[in-house]
């Protein structure tokens, strides 16, 4: 994927790293990097979404 970021003649530099990672952001691009870092095999996503629900069951429960 290609980020292309056209700057101004006389704009600060400043401005354009702001539009840069604003631009980043919004593509999920970060996101994309971080997921393919590291192989998860699929039977520990599915534990991890069975702790992530318990948890969740559990903070739901215990405040009301």
């Amino acid at each position: 994927m290609k980020l292309i970021l056209k700057s101004k003649k006389g704009e600060d530099i400043e401005k354009v790293l702001k539009r840069y990672r604003n631009k980043i952001d919004k593509s999920d691009l970060m996101k994309e990097v971080k997921k393919h870092q590291e192989y998860i095999k699929p039977s520990q996503k599915r534990r991890n979404n069975l702790i992530k629900a318990r948890y969740k069951q559990f903070i739901k429960y215990s405040i009301a």
